[in-house]
């Protein structure tokens, strides 16, 4: 991901795994998000660690099965959106991404005609 300099400091925070849930990268966000779990230290382990029990049995499934997950959540006042997703090299399973986004207590839905 070196090579797209955009996700270092994008606003929302991500980490990609490879398909065992090794840290592989963080942005500048996510560093600081996870900063009292070890921040730029978490880079070379598990993800799933990162998880509490059930999160982490989700997590797995998620993976296993490639399959994609979002949601909200609210933490300390703030909400946010969580996308996990896996991530492809050539064509090939590489891993897991995780983004988490800040958004409004209130957000804005709209169907689009087509």
């Amino acid at each position: 991901m070196s090579d797209h300099a955009w996700i270092k400091e994008f606003a929302g925070a991500i980490i990609v795994c490879d398909t065992q849930g090794i840290i592989l990268e963080m942005n500048d966000r996510a560093i600081k998000s996870y900063e009292s779990q070890g921040g730029a230290g978490l880079i070379g382990t598990n993800m799933l660690d990162c998880h509490p029990p059930a999160a982490r049995e989700k997590l797995q499934k998620l993976m296993e099965r490639q399959e994609s997950n979002s949601y909200t959540i609210e933490k300390k006042g703030s909400h946010r959106f969580i996308y996990q997703s896996p991530w492809y090299q050539d064509g090939k399973y590489a891993g897991f991404v995780e983004i988490v986004m800040t958004i409004p207590a209130e957000i804005p839905h709209f169907v689009r005609g087509s």
